[in-house]
């Protein structure tokens, strides 16, 4: 199994990446949350996930070990393959996945292209108990949290704002203040809206 790989860095571009290792040249698929960690200087590591299949050799690349470990829980899923996990990752952070999952938010995981209701309740069903072991989450402040958000979305669509806008401006303050309060939540979603 190749763990990672770390070299220069040959070509970049949103899906994929080209990184000289010894004089080999290896193509690793990225999600755009890696191509958003990849900096732009010339050498580069990353932690990557080989998939062995009877016509083809594919790696994966993530820019930190928590990512990679979130789309291997993603591709044991039955019905998950390699590019519906990477397409998560690129819809969603590591952390916004992880949490999607714990807090049951089947909306959440249903907002990525590819992934219809079924998929999402699959997703949540087979991955929640693993989540909250591997990332000793607290379901009560997973509940407390999510009570908070749905106050806060509730409020912000009572004032006329489209739900899918705040919910996307309000996950980004729970990302950087997960112990928000309400009140604390609308102010800042108010600013950015």
């Amino acid at each position: 199994m190749i763990t990672h790989i770390q070299g220069k860095l040959v070509t970049k571009s949103p899906t994929d990446v080209v990184i000289e290792c010894n004089g080999v040249g290896y193509h690793i698929n990225i999600s755009l949350h890696t191509f958003s960690q990849i900096p732009d200087n010339e050498h580069l590591k990353l932690f990557t996930h080989l998939q062995v299949k009877e016509d083809s050799h594919t790696l994966y690349g993530f820019s930190s070990l928590a990512e990679r470990e979130i789309f291997r829980l993603l591709i044991s899923v039955s019905g998950i393959g390699a590019n519906i996990a990477r397409t998560m990752l690129s819809s969603l952070t590591p952390v916004q996945v992880r949490e999607g999952i714990a807090s049951e938010d089947v909306a959440l995981i249903q907002s990525v292209k590819g992934i219809g209701a079924k998929t999402a309740q699959r997703v949540i069903i087979d991955l929640k108990d693993k989540v909250l072991k591997i990332y000793d989450i607290d379901e009560v402040s997973i509940s407390k949290g999510n009570t908070n958000k749905n106050e806060a979305l509730s409020a912000l669509e009572v004032l006329g704002f489209v739900k899918k806008q705040a919910e996307r401006v309000v996950d980004k303050i729970l990302i950087s203040q997960p112990d928000a309060n309400v009140e604390t939540i609308i102010k800042q979603a108010l600013k950015n809206l």
